[in-house]
């Protein structure tokens, strides 16, 4: 056998990412959505408002994930920068939306509470979105714009 299929692959760990304002910040977009995803379930309706909110609690989780393992770095097919930041913005806005109808046409208090945590959400992923739009510059190489990111 080769040296090269004996060697084991290892993930690294950047427990620096989840101490930093991006790291912190994903964190707390995840707590959000966990409380807004409780709140909803809760209430048992509306349906698309827990449909939501799943899927974006599984993509920042995944997306936490890849930084937490630096696999942003190993995986360079993708700009995940970029990636991050239209999800960001999308989803904030989707979560404003959401929210806003929620809270309207709230019958049940989980709605309610849901719909205001959707929002608190919301301000998190626009905080999120801005963080990283303001760090990415399409004139500086990726190692740059990396280095930027875990800081």
């Amino acid at each position: 056998m080769s040296e090269d299929q004996n060697r084991m692959t290892t993930i690294e760990v950047d427990t620096a990412f989840l101490k930093s304002k991006r790291g912190i910040l994903k964190v707390a977009e995840m707590v959000t959505l966990f409380v807004a995803l409780v709140c909803f379930a809760a209430a048992s309706r509306p349906k698309y408002s827990i449909t939501a909110t799943v899927l974006e609690f599984v993509i920042t989780s995944l997306l936490l994930l890849l930084y937490v393992f630096k696999l942003n770095k190993r995986l360079t097919f993708f700009f995940w920068p970029l990636i991050d930041v239209f999800n960001s913005a999308f989803a904030a806005v989707y979560f404003i939306v959401l929210s806003l109808l929620a809270l309207t046409t709230y019958t049940v208090t989980g709605t309610l509470v849901g719909g205001i945590v959707g929002l608190l959400s919301a301000g998190l992923l626009c905080v999120d979105c801005f963080m990283l739009f303001k760090n990415i510059t399409f004139n500086k190489p990726r190692s740059e714009i990396q280095r930027q990111d875990n800081q």
